[in-house]
């Protein structure tokens, strides 16, 4: 295998796990941490008055540009393997320039989850919204449901 064959497959390896610490989803009601486990948490029950579908963004609005710059780096690398000569340099280029708009795309469909803002009534009569992920459990006006709260989060759950 020649060298920047090694150099894209190492590239190629270090973005994969790199974007598998990506996939943590820390809103869904489903996972806790380390640190929320064998927490005692408050309950209280309420009545769900309505849900509606919604879009989490784990990077606040505002991208890395590590998808970018590493998709820019791996498409310039690929891209100079490909010619020889002056050719090396402008498909180094045009690799480099196509690989951070595919890693800037790449990082932006990541950050993002479907989520759910499920606002519940609770028992006393104080209304309370609470948005968690979308993890297939399915929330609808008036049933009943528990809220579990501890440490500034709360889940919602059946």
């Amino acid at each position: 295998m020649k060298t920047s064959g090694r150099v894209v497959l190492a590239l190629l390896v270090a973005g994969s796990l790199a974007m598998t610490g990506c996939a943590y989803n820390s809103s869904s009601p489903n996972v806790y941490t380390a640190g929320q486990a064998q927490r005692e948490q408050t309950v209280r029950f309420g009545t769900v008055e309505s849900v509606r579908a919604v879009t989490i963004s784990s990077n606040d609005g505002q991208p890395s540009g590590l998808g970018a710059v590493g998709g820019g780096a791996l498409g310039a690398v690929a891209g100079s393997a490909l010619g020889g000569g002056k050719g090396s340099i402008a498909t180094a280029i045009i690799g480099g320039i196509a690989g951070a708009v595919a890693g800037n795309a790449v990082e932006n469909g990541v950050a993002k989850r479907q989520g759910l803002e499920i606002t519940v009534r609770l028992d006393n009569g104080d209304l309370r919204a609470i948005t968690q992920s979308a993890t297939g459990e399915i929330f609808q006006a008036g049933e009943r449901v528990r809220l579990l709260s501890s440490g500034g989060v709360t889940r919602v759950t059946h």
